[in-house]
């Protein structure tokens, strides 16, 4: 097959879904498959990725590396046409970019298919954002792609459920992340991070958190359990690892001094490649206390890496995450994460099964050749049902 995958953005710093795609282009290219990324911006895509290789993914850029939401020139149109005109199908990611819209009508007037990944943009929190606008946009135009789109790809039973009302008429399916093992099946170890990051020697238990600084990941929730957990005499180390919003980041910053937890809580910036997997192996707990996460791959990364978690249900693969027996799924409050890293950290017995529970079930719940093997039918069958 012909596959064109659409992202308007391919910088890492945007999210999941960047990360989704990159692995997914990888996987099928490896099965023979040929796999084109169009995107207004290159950015974290693999540079050797030209084209010139027929064993892997090319990389097409157009123009437009400013696009926020809005359409992409007409100047740029006729390499996208072009490229829509080639593919067996068309893979579009997210909802709300407008280039996006362009794709899919593209491909409709070319008789292609096309398949949606939602990327958790209609899950409830998410359409709770600026939602005025959104249910305008949606009447007006989106409602009717997603119908006619050849499926509508969810990572998760409960996004699925969340999302279905927007497309009552649609068909949507089910298939979690493809994620990249590869890296975890021979970890670095956690000497490198405690090499590179001082405070994981400070003799305290280590709570990791790796995501963006954004308010929807709560960082001040955790910033508060540190607070609750030194006043009534556990004390711990947070490590805040990530980039994010300058604003959002200097408040929490604000809020560590004022509480007087700079010595407890460190602001770590962003962390990749060997580094993070050698962070994960550090910790002793994860802990991310997100209002939503369509998936998240921080979490099977962290239990890949044999460290135990504590979220919210605010990650649509929180059923799957606790069915493993290394999640522990709390309330979204300071009380409730302090309380939690206490009971697990004190309790040896129970921290020892769930570190031991957290790679088995990831390499088996995330399997990558029975991932491919459904994404891979699932392709198959748009084109199909199409023809």
């Amino acid at each position: 097959m012909n596959i064109l995958h659409y992202l308007p953005s391919f910088r890492l710093t945007r999210g999941g879904p960047v990360r989704a795609v990159l692995d997914l282009a990888d996987g099928f290219s490896r099965r023979g498959h040929r796999v084109t990324l169009l995107t207004c911006e290159r950015g974290d895509a693999p540079a050797h990725w030209t084209g010139e290789h027929p064993d892997l993914p090319r990389v097409v850029e157009i123009g437009g590396q400013g696009i926020a939401n809005g359409p992409v020139a007409s100047v740029h149109r006729p390499v996208m046409r072009r490229e829509v005109e080639a593919c067996d199908l068309l893979h579009v990611h997210g909802v709300w970019n407008y280039s996006n819209v362009q794709m899919a009508r593209m491909a409709r007037r070319a008789g292609k298919p096309y398949l949606i990944s939602l990327r958790g943009m209609l899950d409830d929190w998410s359409m709770e954002q600026k939602w005025l606008k959104k249910r305008i946009f949606h009447a007006l135009i989106y409602k009717r792609l997603l119908e006619k789109a050849a499926a509508v790809h969810c990572t998760a039973q409960a996004e699925l459920d969340q999302s279905r009302k927007w497309f009552p008429r649609g068909r949507g399916v089910v298939i979690a992340n493809l994620l990249d093992l590869n890296p975890f099946r021979s970890p670095p170890g956690p000497d490198k991070a405690r090499e590179a990051f001082p405070a994981l020697r400070a003799g305290r238990p280590n709570i990791l958190f790796l995501s963006r600084l954004h308010y929807k990941k709560g960082v001040e929730i955790l910033i508060q359990a540190v607070r609750i957990l030194r006043d009534t005499g556990l004390d711990c180390t947070l490590l805040l690892a990530g980039a994010g919003d300058p604003a959002y980041a200097e408040r929490m910053k604000e809020l560590v001094g004022e509480l007087q937890l700079d010595d407890r809580i460190h602001f770590l910036g962003h962390v990749g490649g060997e580094l993070k997997i050698s962070l994960y192996q550090a910790a002793d707990l994860f802990a991310l206390p997100t209002s939503q996460e369509n998936f998240g791959f921080v979490f099977p990364e962290a239990l890949a890496s044999g460290t135990p978690i504590i979220t919210t249900k605010g990650v649509d693969i929180w059923g799957e995450l606790q069915s493993g027996g290394a999640c522990s799924i709390v309330d979204r409050t300071p009380e409730a994460f302090a309380s939690e890293i206490r009971a697990i950290l004190v309790d040896r017995e129970r921290f020892a099964r769930m570190r031991a529970a957290a790679k088995p079930f990831v390499f088996a719940e995330y399997d990558e050749n029975r991932l491919l093997d459904a994404f891979e039918g699932l392709c198959r069958e748009c084109v199909a049902r199409h023809a």
